[in-house]
């Protein structure tokens, strides 16, 4: 399945969906345990052996929109698993985790179900755009199926019982990854941190937790998830926090069409220039020149390319699809080589 991904965009890349020049994506979580077993953090290897079994047979009953094909992450190599991380289909400490662990993917790739994260089960939908109601409904019921199968750890008082406190409640994580470079060029992205702070949300980067921002993209998601429903956090982020950052993206935007337009210009085109003739190139100066070269294409700033070209770039530039596409494995000095390379070829046929 792995070489199956990379021969096609990932499914939060697609540029579509509402307000999607500025939301890249939406995601839903649901942190879930089994009754009856220890937190990962105590449970042995026979335990986990045995959570693996249980949960695969009835995710694979659950599964809804299409066959989902499972991936034995114990069983990958460090490259394929890499990909499923840059795809965002697995987390980071999912991928480099030890003992029997999986996770069952939609062939679409909206739907990522892990098994033996950080809990037992880590129900996740993604979709491109500002989608979180309709991704709601989706993991709703497929959370719903499972719970037909699976009796989940649950006190009546606190709700879903999960290994980190914060999730203690619903479960839910809600996160929404933007693009902002307006106000990150105009040194307002200040704005985004105090609010968020002031609202306890989180902000993260490119590959959520544990990750700086690169190429002005960042995630916001909700902290804390005992006491409110699932409802009110998912209404908070749809009707106030995401429109309010939008909100700040759009002003800033305007503010440099109409009164910086030769320096936004300017910063478009040098990123266009280095991209089509560079030599060697890092990852994150490769974000951060798409990055301007997305703002430029969705202001109308540049019309020699298209949304779904650098949308592409973003993936095939990241190191383990890289060397996928190369074929081969690549210290760092040839993958910024590589990575030159493809970059060059893209933009040379788009």
């Amino acid at each position: 399945m792995i070489d199956d991904l990379i021969q096609k965009p990932a499914e939060w890349l697609r540029g579509e969906g509402p307000m999607s020049d500025i939301v890249i994506s939406s995601r839903i979580r649901l942190a879930r345990n089994v009754a009856g077993f220890p937190f990962l953090s105590r449970a042995t290897d026979e335990q986990r052996c045995e959570l693996t079994s249980i949960l695969r047979s009835n995710i694979d009953g659950a599964a809804t929109g299409g066959q989902w094909t499972y991936l034995d992450i114990e069983k990958l190599d460090e490259l394929d698993r890499q990909i499923l991380v840059e795809r965002h289909l697995v987390s980071r400490n999912h991928a480099e985790s030890k003992g029997s662990r999986g996770a069952s993917v939609s062939k679409n790739e909206r739907v990522s179900v892990m098994v033996n994260e950080e809990d037992h089960l880590r129900i996740q939908v993604l979709r491109s755009g500002l989608q979180l109601r309709e991704i709601w409904e989706e993991i709703n019921h497929i959370d719903d199926k499972l719970e037909d199968r699976i009796d989940f750890a649950f006190h009546p008082r606190y709700g879903y019982l999960t290994a980190c406190p914060t999730n203690v409640g619903t479960g839910i994580r809600v996160s929404v990854m933007l693009h902002l470079p307006g106000l990150k060029l105009t040194g307002e992205i200040e704005k985004v941190f105090r609010a968020a702070k002031d609202m306890r949300l989180a902000v993260r980067g490119f590959f959520g937790e544990g990750t700086e921002a690169t190429g002005d993209f960042f995630q916001i998601s909700n902290q804390t998830t005992l006491g409110r429903t699932e409802e009110e956090i998912i209404d908070g982020f749809s009707r106030q926090v995401i429109p309010r950052i939008i909100e700040y993206e759009n002003i800033e935007r305007r503010k440099l069409l109409e009164g910086r337009v030769l320096a936004l210009d300017d910063k478009i085109w040098r990123s266009y220039g280095v991209l089509k003739h560079c030599r060697t190139i890092s990852s994150d100066e490769t974000m951060l020149h798409l990055s301007h070269l997305r703002m430029g294409v969705n202001m109308g700033r540049i019309k020699i390319l298209d949304l779904a070209t650098v949308n592409e770039l973003f993936l095939l530039t990241q190191p383990a699809h890289l060397q996928k596409f190369f074929g081969s494995r690549l210290n760092g000095e040839q993958r910024s080589e590589a990575r030159a390379d493809c970059i060059r070829r893209r933009l040379t046929e788009s």
